[in-house]
Protein backbone atom coordinates (compact mmCIF):
# COMPACT_ATOMS: atom_id res chain seq x y z
CA UNK A 1 0.00 0.00 0.00
CA UNK A 2 1.45 3.51 -1.11
CA UNK A 3 1.17 6.11 2.13
CA UNK A 4 1.01 10.22 0.59
CA UNK A 5 2.36 12.72 3.47
CA UNK A 6 1.63 16.17 2.47
CA UNK A 7 4.04 18.26 4.24
CA UNK A 8 3.48 22.26 5.41
CA UNK A 9 6.83 22.98 7.11
CA UNK A 10 10.47 22.20 7.08
CA UNK A 11 10.77 20.25 10.27
CA UNK A 12 6.88 18.86 10.07
CA UNK A 13 8.04 15.10 9.30
CA UNK A 14 6.09 12.16 10.01
CA UNK A 15 8.32 11.06 12.28
CA UNK A 16 7.50 7.76 13.90
CA UNK A 17 4.95 7.74 11.76
CA UNK A 18 7.71 7.15 9.13
CA UNK A 19 9.01 4.04 11.11
CA UNK A 20 5.43 2.61 11.80
CA UNK A 21 4.98 2.70 7.94
CA UNK A 22 7.81 1.06 7.05
CA UNK A 23 7.48 -1.90 9.46
CA UNK A 24 4.10 -2.21 8.04
CA UNK A 25 5.57 -2.66 4.59
CA UNK A 26 4.08 0.05 3.11
CA UNK A 27 5.72 2.67 0.67
CA UNK A 28 5.88 6.04 2.00
CA UNK A 29 5.63 9.49 -0.45
CA UNK A 30 6.02 12.50 0.45
CA UNK A 31 4.24 15.91 -1.70
CA UNK A 32 6.25 19.02 0.43
CA UNK A 33 4.91 22.30 0.03
CA UNK A 34 7.77 23.60 1.79
CA UNK A 35 11.04 23.00 0.39
CA UNK A 36 10.68 25.08 -2.68
CA UNK A 37 10.00 21.74 -4.70
CA UNK A 38 6.62 21.23 -6.36
CA UNK A 39 5.22 17.67 -5.85
CA UNK A 40 5.50 15.14 -8.66
CA UNK A 41 2.39 15.69 -9.74
CA UNK A 42 0.52 19.09 -9.55
CA UNK A 43 -1.74 20.36 -6.57
CA UNK A 44 -4.08 22.94 -7.95
CA UNK A 45 -6.02 23.62 -5.03
CA UNK A 46 -5.16 21.93 -1.48
CA UNK A 47 -8.76 22.44 -0.45
CA UNK A 48 -10.06 21.00 -3.45
CA UNK A 49 -7.55 17.88 -3.61
CA UNK A 50 -8.69 17.19 0.10
CA UNK A 51 -12.18 17.65 -0.77
CA UNK A 52 -11.90 15.23 -3.72
CA UNK A 53 -10.28 12.43 -1.04
CA UNK A 54 -13.21 12.82 0.99
CA UNK A 55 -15.84 12.16 -1.70
CA UNK A 56 -14.09 8.96 -2.67
CA UNK A 57 -13.80 7.68 0.76
CA UNK A 58 -9.59 7.26 0.96
CA UNK A 59 -8.62 7.17 3.96
CA UNK A 60 -7.58 10.33 5.52
CA UNK A 61 -5.13 11.08 8.96
CA UNK A 62 -4.38 15.07 9.01
CA UNK A 63 -2.61 16.30 12.10
CA UNK A 64 -2.25 19.65 13.35
CA UNK A 65 -2.61 22.06 10.45
CA UNK A 66 -3.79 18.94 8.70
CA UNK A 67 -6.27 18.51 10.64
CA UNK A 68 -7.36 22.17 10.48
CA UNK A 69 -7.24 21.67 6.89
CA UNK A 70 -9.79 19.08 7.12
CA UNK A 71 -12.04 20.83 8.90
CA UNK A 72 -11.95 23.65 6.17
CA UNK A 73 -12.75 21.48 3.59
CA UNK A 74 -15.73 20.13 5.32
CA UNK A 75 -16.97 23.75 5.67
CA UNK A 76 -16.33 24.12 9.14
CA UNK A 77 -14.60 27.30 10.62
CA UNK A 78 -10.92 27.84 10.96
CA UNK A 79 -9.53 30.36 13.74
CA UNK A 80 -7.20 31.29 16.45
CA UNK A 81 -7.58 29.46 19.44
CA UNK A 82 -8.08 31.05 22.79
CA UNK A 83 -4.66 30.74 23.67
CA UNK A 84 -1.73 29.03 21.95
CA UNK A 85 -0.77 25.40 23.02
CA UNK A 86 3.03 24.88 23.00
CA UNK A 87 4.33 22.08 25.19
CA UNK A 88 2.84 19.60 26.52
CA UNK A 89 -1.39 19.78 27.89
CA UNK A 90 -3.76 17.37 28.77
CA UNK A 91 -5.88 15.81 26.57
CA UNK A 92 -9.21 13.92 27.24
CA UNK A 93 -11.09 11.07 24.81
CA UNK A 94 -14.75 11.91 24.46
CA UNK A 95 -17.56 9.06 24.99
CA UNK A 96 -17.92 9.12 21.24
CA UNK A 97 -13.78 7.81 21.02
CA UNK A 98 -14.63 4.68 22.53
CA UNK A 99 -15.63 2.67 19.91
CA UNK A 100 -13.46 4.56 17.78
CA UNK A 101 -11.07 2.85 14.81
CA UNK A 102 -8.18 4.83 16.02
CA UNK A 103 -8.17 6.47 19.11
CA UNK A 104 -10.41 3.74 20.75
CA UNK A 105 -7.27 2.10 21.71
CA UNK A 106 -5.49 5.17 23.35
CA UNK A 107 -5.83 5.92 27.42
CA UNK A 108 -8.97 8.40 28.32
CA UNK A 109 -6.70 10.81 29.37
CA UNK A 110 -2.97 11.28 28.44
CA UNK A 111 -0.37 14.02 28.13
CA UNK A 112 -0.13 15.52 24.55
CA UNK A 113 2.76 17.82 22.59
CA UNK A 114 0.87 20.08 21.09
CA UNK A 115 2.42 22.98 18.86
CA UNK A 116 -0.46 25.47 17.66
CA UNK A 117 -2.24 28.99 17.48
CA UNK A 118 -4.76 28.17 15.79
CA UNK A 119 -8.36 25.64 16.48
CA UNK A 120 -10.87 24.64 13.99
CA UNK A 121 -14.70 24.05 14.45
CA UNK A 122 -16.09 20.22 14.06
CA UNK A 123 -17.60 19.98 10.98
CA UNK A 124 -20.78 19.06 10.49
CA UNK A 125 -21.82 15.65 10.50
CA UNK A 126 -18.55 14.60 12.30
CA UNK A 127 -17.68 13.11 15.37
CA UNK A 128 -15.54 14.75 18.01
CA UNK A 129 -13.36 12.20 19.44
CA UNK A 130 -10.89 14.46 22.14
CA UNK A 131 -10.82 17.71 23.60
CA UNK A 132 -8.02 19.52 25.76
CA UNK A 133 -9.25 22.16 28.25
CA UNK A 134 -8.27 25.23 25.12
CA UNK A 135 -9.65 23.32 22.03
CA UNK A 136 -11.48 20.08 20.06
CA UNK A 137 -8.18 17.69 19.83
CA UNK A 138 -9.82 15.26 17.59
CA UNK A 139 -12.31 14.31 15.35
CA UNK A 140 -13.73 11.57 12.49
CA UNK A 141 -15.35 12.68 9.16
CA UNK A 142 -17.48 9.96 8.02
CA UNK A 143 -16.24 6.36 7.72
CA UNK A 144 -12.45 6.81 7.00
CA UNK A 145 -11.27 10.49 7.81
CA UNK A 146 -9.59 11.17 11.10
CA UNK A 147 -8.16 15.36 12.28
CA UNK A 148 -6.00 15.28 15.46
CA UNK A 149 -4.61 18.36 16.53
CA UNK A 150 -1.89 16.69 18.72
CA UNK A 151 1.41 15.77 17.11
CA UNK A 152 1.41 12.04 17.85
CA UNK A 153 4.16 11.52 15.44
CA UNK A 154 6.98 13.78 17.12
CA UNK A 155 9.91 12.56 18.40
CA UNK A 156 12.46 13.70 21.02
CA UNK A 157 14.92 14.81 18.32
CA UNK A 158 12.23 16.76 16.25
CA UNK A 159 11.02 18.38 19.52
CA UNK A 160 14.45 19.28 19.95
CA UNK A 161 14.52 21.01 16.56
CA UNK A 162 11.42 22.59 17.20
CA UNK A 163 12.60 24.30 20.13
CA UNK A 164 15.82 25.10 19.21
CA UNK A 165 14.01 27.28 16.57
CA UNK A 166 10.74 28.19 18.25
CA UNK A 167 9.12 31.44 18.40
CA UNK A 168 10.49 34.41 20.68
CA UNK A 169 8.06 33.61 23.19
CA UNK A 170 9.24 30.10 23.93
CA UNK A 171 12.94 31.22 24.93
CA UNK A 172 12.85 31.30 28.40
CA UNK A 173 10.37 27.67 28.43
CA UNK A 174 13.47 25.98 26.70
CA UNK A 175 14.91 24.29 29.49
CA UNK A 176 11.58 23.62 30.82
CA UNK A 177 10.01 21.84 27.71
CA UNK A 178 13.69 20.15 26.97
CA UNK A 179 13.37 18.40 30.32
CA UNK A 180 9.65 18.08 30.03
CA UNK A 181 10.23 16.27 27.19
CA UNK A 182 12.50 14.06 28.13
CA UNK A 183 10.11 12.91 30.96
CA UNK A 184 7.33 12.05 28.69
CA UNK A 185 8.35 11.15 25.38
CA UNK A 186 8.48 7.15 25.41
CA UNK A 187 5.08 7.35 26.61
CA UNK A 188 3.78 9.46 24.38
CA UNK A 189 6.02 7.62 21.31
CA UNK A 190 4.00 4.78 22.59
CA UNK A 191 0.42 6.68 21.77
CA UNK A 192 1.65 7.81 18.45
CA UNK A 193 2.35 4.41 17.55
CA UNK A 194 -0.92 2.97 18.70
CA UNK A 195 -2.65 5.73 16.55
CA UNK A 196 -0.82 5.01 13.52
CA UNK A 197 -1.16 1.18 13.83
CA UNK A 198 -5.10 1.71 13.98
CA UNK A 199 -5.18 4.18 11.14
CA UNK A 200 -3.14 1.72 9.05
CA UNK A 201 -5.58 -1.25 9.83
CA UNK A 202 -8.60 0.77 8.54
CA UNK A 203 -6.36 2.06 5.47
CA UNK A 204 -5.75 -2.02 4.93
CA UNK A 205 -9.24 -2.97 5.08
CA UNK A 206 -10.57 -0.10 2.90
CA UNK A 207 -8.00 -1.29 0.44
CA UNK A 208 -8.66 -4.45 0.49
CA UNK A 209 -12.56 -3.90 0.50
CA UNK A 210 -11.74 -1.73 -2.56
CA UNK A 211 -9.84 -4.72 -4.56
Amino acid sequence: MNILAVIHGKEAREGLFAEVIGTRGHALDEWSLAWNQPPPRPIDEENMLIQGLLNLGIPLLGVCLGAQLLARAAHAPVGPASEPEIGWFPVELTPAAQEDAVLGGLPRRFEAFEWHYYTYGVPGGAVELARSPICTQAFRLGRSAWGIQFHAEVTQEQIARWIADGPDEIASRTDELTAETAEKISAWNEIGRLLCEAFLTTAEDTAACAA
